[in-house]
């Protein structure tokens, strides 16, 4: 069978680094084919230049057997290729409706007839969003929804998807595969890329891998295990080191109550909710999207507010506290580190050095501050040698780097400001597997050293390996406490949906 894409010898250079180097891959009519590596392997280099995002520095690429070259986005969409990435590229300031029919407007349109429109798409899809609420006013999940469906709409022979799951729940991603299912029966070819394995074992035809920019290995699925795939993305296996700890982790026992959090309310998404925190533990905190844990998080860090008047009481050390603003948060400690990376955790054109610089701007700075040169350059290496962020130096562009590298920054950006309560929310969202055993290892060793730490997570295998306690969420409210030793993943479900 001929490919319906196929790409000869691709080599993407940024600054004499090789992105990909000389990369064959070839996708066939009707296929759904993941694309796994570890970040920085060229994964999302490789699908942006299929979507014309990206120009490669040399190669080929053919589609139907005929050579073509892509100058812009929308040259591919023309030629029938969409893409979802992994960054939100939607309007903020438009409804989602309006998001899902972007650039296919006609001259007189009708709002009303366009939100009909899109709420039946969106029902075809079983997407639950609101076709008439703005896209800033989303969470990251029912964003990835909404480009999704965005890309469906305009009927491409070729979607790829870039870590199309990652904020979404299970049954959420159980309709996104029973998608995958209808549109690959009616011909549709698809690329994704998921840091998910067990999701390309599962679903994938073909599965290609790439390791440090280069080609490894592509076969049929059937011909892969876990392992195999580990082995091949990173050189060596590493299930047990990721979550294989769970049956023979030591539980660290409770230090000093820190944090005090009783009947805390916000509006209807979170609702008199109440638990503690304690140094030198990691609280793994659970709950299905819209449980209201993000929220919760947010409000302890003052990042959202909570009710003026019955809104509860939250104590920092035994002394009750009121965060209006992330600020005075930070200052006394409490540091939330977000989920949505590019969208609140960092400026992405500046540069690594200037990223953590502003953390630590922001406890021991001021407006009138002047910025020494030397000690920020200093400081970043300290924190890109701890992380192990791989950087071409502290002044490569946030922009340039991949997204496990992302992540590194602004847990490194948070750590310069010596918290006290470090919050995690989905710290290995876009992940590969090799950066999740970093990120694992250094939340344990925040913990060792006395930190109070809390993990916010969807991913229950996670929330297993690294918790002493685990809090699960729902309708607003923490409903139930495990210690590690009674948590599995089948009684934190049911108290997520029961």
């Amino acid at each position: 069978m001929s490919p319906i894409l196929e790409m000869r010898a691709i080599t993407k250079q940024y600054r004499g680094v090789h992105a990909v180097n000389n990369v064959n891959f070839t996708l066939e009519a009707g296929e759904t084919h993941a694309l796994l590596g570890e970040n920085g392997a060229g994964k999302s280099t490789l699908t942006k230049i299929v979507a014309g995002a990206v120009s490669p520095s040399s190669g080929q690429m053919f589609l139907d057997g005929k050579p073509i070259v892509f100058g812009a986005p929308k040259d591919a969409l023309g030629a029938g290729i969409a893409m979802v990435y992994q960054e939100n590229s939607l309007v903020p300031a438009l409804t989602v409706a309006q998001n899902i029919f972007l650039g296919n407007e006609r001259f007189f349109n009708s709002m009303r007839k366009i939100n009909i429109a899109a709420q039946q798409f969106l029902q075809s899809l079983n997407f639950g969003v609101d076709p008439t609420a703005s896209v800033a006013s989303l969470g990251a999940a029912q964003r990835q929804m909404v480009e999704i469906a965005r890309a469906v709409r305009q009927q491409a022979r070729i979607i790829i998807f870039d870590e199309p799951t990652a904020t979404l729940t299970p049954e959420e991603k159980r309709h996104f595969f029973g998608l995958l299912g209808r549109l690959k029966k009616a011909g549709v070819s698809i690329i994704f890329i998921s840091h998910a394995l067990e999701e390309a074992l599962q679903y994938a035809d073909r599965i290609t891998i790439l390791r440090d920019g280069e080609h490894i290995v592509t076969d049929r699925t059937e011909n892969f295990d876990r392992d195999a795939v580990i082995r091949a993305m990173v050189g060596r296996s590493l299930s047990s080191e990721i979550y294989g700890a769970h049956a023979s982790k030591t539980v660290r026992k409770r230090g000093a109550k820190i944090l005090s959090v009783q009947n805390l309310s916000m509006g209807a998404m979170v609702r008199n909710t109440s638990f503690s925190i304690f140094a030198g533990q990691v609280t793994g905190m659970f709950g299905l999207i819209g449980s209201g844990r993000t929220e919760t998080a947010k409000i302890i860090a003052g990042v959202l507010k909570r009710d003026l008047f019955h809104g509860g009481v939250v104590k920092f050390n035994g002394t009750p506290v009121r965060y209006r603003t992330p600020q005075p948060a930070v200052k006394s400690g409490v540091v939330y580190v977000t989920e949505d990376r590019k969208l609140e955790g960092f400026f992405e054109t500046m540069s690594i050095g200037a990223n953590i610089n502003i953390g630590a701007m922001a406890t021991k700075g001021n407006a009138l501050s002047i910025v020494n040169m030397e000690q920020m350059r200093q400081t970043a290496k300290h924190w890109i040698d701890a992380l192990k962020v791989r950087a071409i130096n502290a002044d490569a562009r946030i922009i340039e780097l991949s997204g496990g590298n992302q992540q590194k920054v602004v847990i490194a950006k948070s750590l310069v400001q010596e918290p006290k309560v470090i919050i995690f929310d989905e710290p290995t969202r876009g992940v590969d597997v090799g950066a999740i055993v970093e990120i694992h290892q250094f939340i344990n060793q925040l913990a060792d050293q006395g930190l109070a730490v809390i993990v916010i997570s969807s991913y229950l295998p996670e929330i297993l390996n690294l918790s002493d306690r685990i809090l699960v969420t729902r309708q607003g409210r923490v409903v139930e406490e495990f210690g590690a030793r009674e948590a599995n993943e089948e009684r934190i479900m049911y108290a997520a949906v029961h």
